[in-house]
């Protein structure tokens, strides 16, 4: 990686190592160390969710009007404010409200990291340097999980109040590192007169919603994220512990095992899967994924020893982990590569805004069928889970080869083989395989 990757990943880290503070213990700390009841601690975390929904659809465009970094640094500044705010949010405006400021200003850092990495990154780079961020993330949230709790003390709030300062000054250390990046020009953007920026600009979300392959991701990418992350803490932890028995604290011991698969497995998976095609890749996930709910569904309709059902838990988790480790060299490439140079960030967040969607809902959906339709909740999520390869494959066969391979491009160049939205690609075709 070049100077300006390396600040990148470096504050991305140190960021996730600050979220990793307090993320893990925010429900205990609103409902139980702050004494706002049960209710409250739901409405701070759907708070947080829902500020993610409400500044997504406008984040896109001022990160390409303005650039990524200034809206990164924004963003930094507002997080770490509402970091502070909530750690000493006593009462029950006071909470929501830092909660939503802090939900908002962690939205846009995603986005606006994600365009970062495409501006500083080519074809030849950009595949690790997702999977570098995504690594460096997982590892980042589980150290700062587990020193965390070792501070934490539900008897005293000081101890998550300093969770909450650590946590605020990450963010402050993710906006000084990478100011100091020096972000390439981008001359599509710089110019404002070619044919595909000015385009492309123009339609905005038109234009991204006529293009049918970016939909197609997006699509994709909600069912990834509904399927998955949006069930671990919800769904998958009310049927691990309702159906299949386990101790909640196994639960601990799970996700532990999930994030240790990555880290593990992240860079060897890389080898496997960056001369491959990324639809095949994905679409192998959603198989992995359903063998994952099937493994769970063992666990809890097995009726087999409680030690097999615990196994049997904790390898779905790992399961889950081995597909995310394929999927991060994968999918947030391709959401670069698909995005005409002066539409880079209004991909990423619309992208972004499909996940916090799938977010929000996965666990509305998941955690009172995975609590009491055992049976019904695992061929849900099977189905699903086939469903990504399914779209998976329908994907493929709108991607250019290089889209779908990068390893086939020749010379290597940020600009990659970019598939325009139909509105773009009638005013100002490139000289690239335009997709319909």
């Amino acid at each position: 990686m070049g100077a300006a990757l390396r600040r990148i990943q470096l504050g991305s880290a140190l960021s996730a190592f600050g979220l990793g503070f307090t993320v893990p213990y925010l429900y205990v700390y609103v409902a139980q160390v702050r004494d706002l009841g049960a209710g409250t601690a739901g409405v701070v975390l759907a708070v947080f969710a829902m500020a993610a929904l409400a500044v997504l659809p406008f984040t896109g465009r001022v990160i390409d009007r303005r650039g990524p970094l200034p809206v990164l640094l924004v963003a930094s500044v507002v997080a770490s404010l509402g970091a502070v705010a909530l750690g000493f949010s006593s009462q029950v405006t006071a909470a929501v409200l830092s909660a939503a400021v802090l939900g908002a200003g962690t939205a846009v850092m995603q986005p606006a990291l994600a365009t970062m990495l495409v501006r500083c990154s080519d074809t030849g780079t950009r595949t690790r340097a997702f999977a570098m961020q995504f690594f460096l993330q997982n590892l980042g949230l589980g150290i700062g999980g587990l020193v965390g709790g070792q501070i934490v003390d539900t008897e005293r709030p000081a101890s998550f109040t300093l969770l909450f300062l650590i946590e605020s000054v990450m963010f402050l250390v993710l906006g000084a590192i990478t100011a100091t990046v020096r972000m390439p020009r981008t001359p599509a953007v710089a110019a404002g007169a070619s044919g595909a920026g000015a385009g492309a600009r123009g339609g905005g979300m038109r234009a991204l919603l006529s293009h049918r392959a970016m939909v197609q991701l997006c699509v994709l990418g909600f069912v990834v994220f509904f399927a998955c992350y949006g069930q671990f803490e919800s769904g998958l932890a009310a049927y691990g512990t309702e159906a299949a028995g386990i101790e909640p604290s196994t639960l601990g011991i799970a996700l532990a095992a999930n994030t240790a698969v990555i880290v593990v497995a992240q860079f060897v998976v890389l080898r496997l899967v960056e001369r491959r095609r990324r639809s095949r890749v994905i679409a192998a996930v959603g198989l992995i994924w359903a063998f994952a709910w099937i493994v769970a569904g063992y666990a809890g309709l097995g009726h087999g020893s409680q030690t097999m059902a615990t196994a049997a838990m904790i390898s779905t988790y790992a399961l889950f982990g081995l597909g995310e480790s394929m999927l991060s060299p994968t999918v947030a490439p391709l959401v670069a590569d698909l995005a005409p140079e002066s539409m880079v960030g209004q991909y990423n967040s619309a992208f972004a805004l499909c996940k916090q969607l799938a977010l929000a809902v996965g666990p509305a959906v998941g955690g009172p069928m995975g609590a009491s339709l055992h049976g019904p909740y695992i061929v849900t999520f099977v189905l699903f889970s086939l469903g990504i390869t399914v779209l998976a494959l329908r994907l493929g066969r709108r991607l250019t080869p290089v889209q779908d391979q990068p390893s086939l491009a020749a010379v290597p160049s940020r600009v990659v083989a970019v598939s325009l939205p139909e509105s773009a690609a009638a005013e100002a075709p490139v000289p690239v395989t335009a997709v319909h």
